[in-house]
């Protein structure tokens, strides 16, 4: 890989470095982390990420390295946008498709008009609970622990803002949507929430987040692309160095 590629500096990684990463199907984000940390060796840096991505989401992922590991709440605070899927006329118990599908309504009488309506009442200050298949800490336990070993879970409301929700594609059973929303927002209970709306049912099926803060998926790296690139600088530190 050319070192000359205008989208690579030269990086200082234990002083600081945000990078951005366009976060691979099916990964989760403490994988990329991982991989970028063992690129990184011998340094023995910190390196964390500002707001987890589900494994079957895509998208950007902020990473932060060295001293700029401080910074990662501020970061992780930001407004987040996003792009997506949703199958309508379908509930599975995650509210995507890490689950199967558990039943199923007839979509055939809802209209276009209603499920452009039927964001309406999302925008804005809402309340929502996250999905019992989640990170979430109740007790010091992951919900998704218990929700795998089939246990009742506590399920807390909490509050987030939703600036924007539209749909940008209609082809039932595939609806196409656009979110921007606060820290903490679950997508996945969102659109639950709007299949409920249509006294119907819905589960995401595919999620890409497009922004965080001011900073954008377009401007991010492929993980292997990033990685490969700090293993050529260290051949060529070592290769200088010996001669």
């Amino acid at each position: 890989m050319s070192t000359e590629n205008p989208k690579f500096k030269d990086f200082n990684f234990a002083e600081g470095e945000l990078l951005l990463i366009n976060k691979p199907y099916k990964w989760t984000s403490f994988d990329v982390v991982g991989k970028i940390r063992n690129s990184l060796k011998p340094l023995k840096l910190k390196v964390g990420h500002a707001g987890t991505l589900d494994p079957l989401a895509t998208g950007l992922l902020i990473i932060c390295t060295g001293k700029l590991t401080k910074q990662i709440d501020t970061f992780q605070a930001e407004e987040k946008e996003y792009t997506g899927t949703m199958i309508l006329g379908a509930t599975t118990p995650s509210f995507d498709m890490e689950t199967e599908v558990d039943e199923t309504f007839d979509v055939s009488q809802i209209s276009n008009e209603e499920i452009y309506a039927a964001c309406k009442p999302f925008i804005g200050d809402i309340e929502q609970y996250p999905p019992a298949h989640s990170a979430v800490k109740v007790n010091g336990e992951r919900l998704y622990v218990k929700a795998r070993l089939g246990e009742e879970v506590e399920l807390r409301k909490r509050f987030v803002s939703v600036p924007a929700f539209e749909i940008t594609r209609i082809e039932l059973p595939e609806v196409d949507f656009r979110v921007v929303c606060s820290k903490g927002t679950y997508i996945r209970s969102l659109i639950s929430d709007f299949g409920k709306q249509l006294n119907n049912g819905a589960y995401l099926s595919k999620l890409t987040r497009t922004r965080s803060g001011n900073f954008l998926l377009k401007d991010a790296f492929e993980v292997l692309e990033l990685v490969n690139y700090i293993r050529n600088k260290k051949e060529e530190a070592k290769t200088q160095a010996e001669v």
